[in-house]
């Protein structure tokens, strides 16, 4: 019941004071003041935005310059070093917008790219089980069964909608990263969780902390 409550005050001052481009208060003061390397938001810290549903975006966001230095930014914090890896999602770093960005495994030089307004239409085959990890669950790993293939439906970053079927690892991406739109993380999806020693040494020393202004 307290993680509700949470969930729903955070919903409410993320969605107060919307300015003229569609974009909350808070939203605007993520992208604004967010350096080009994002906070990622992580748990349990940051459950509330993490669990929280994401909603499309309209036509003023769709054409607003925040939305191009969202973008831009999540591609910076995706591929940093620090980071380094294959998808993120708008709730990760602050943002409660069905918005991913992900590594394309199955086009030639793997580019990464950004899906708005995302859905995961339909899951194709039967499952399989395989590795995952999340940027916002260090320093732990999973198994999860995931459909080898899936259709999906979004808007490309000029507006243009499409509709496609993905497969592979790439299949994988979206499932994962469409599944924090929903406030889904792959370990209520997970057969088993393990800490990951390597990452856990990598991470050693890591600064989670989050930057004063976000703290409200």
């Amino acid at each position: 019941m307290k993680n509700l409550l949470k969930i729903a005050c955070f919903l409410a001052l993320a969605t107060a004071c919307t300015s003229r481009s569609g974009w909350s208060q808070w939203e605007e003061t993520v992208i604004d003041r967010s350096d080009s390397v994002m906070y990622v938001a992580v748990m349990p810290s940051d459950s509330a935005i993490l669990r929280a549903s994401s909603t499309d975006l309209g036509p003023a966001e769709l054409a607003s310059a925040q939305l191009q230095a969202l973008l831009a930014k999540m591609y910076r914090t995706l591929t940093d070093p620090s980071q380094d890896g294959v998808g993120i999602a708008a709730p990760q770093v602050g943002i409660n917008r069905r918005i991913v960005m992900v590594m394309r495994y199955d086009k030639p030089g793997r580019p990464i790219e950004p899906y708005l307004n995302i859905k995961v239409d339909s899951l194709i085959g039967t499952p399989v089980p395989g590795p995952e990890g999340c940027l916002s669950v260090p320093p732990y790993r999973g198994v999860v069964r995931r459909a080898p293939k899936v259709q999906i439906s979004y808007l490309q970053a000029d507006g243009t909608p499409v509709t496609e079927q993905v497969e592979g690892y790439s299949a994988v991406i979206f499932q994962h990263e469409c599944d924090h739109l929903d406030g889904i993380l792959y370990t209520d999806r997970a057969d088993t969780v393990y800490v990951n020693e390597a990452w856990a040494a990598e991470r050693e020393g890591f600064d989670y902390a989050r930057p004063e202004w976000w703290k409200r």
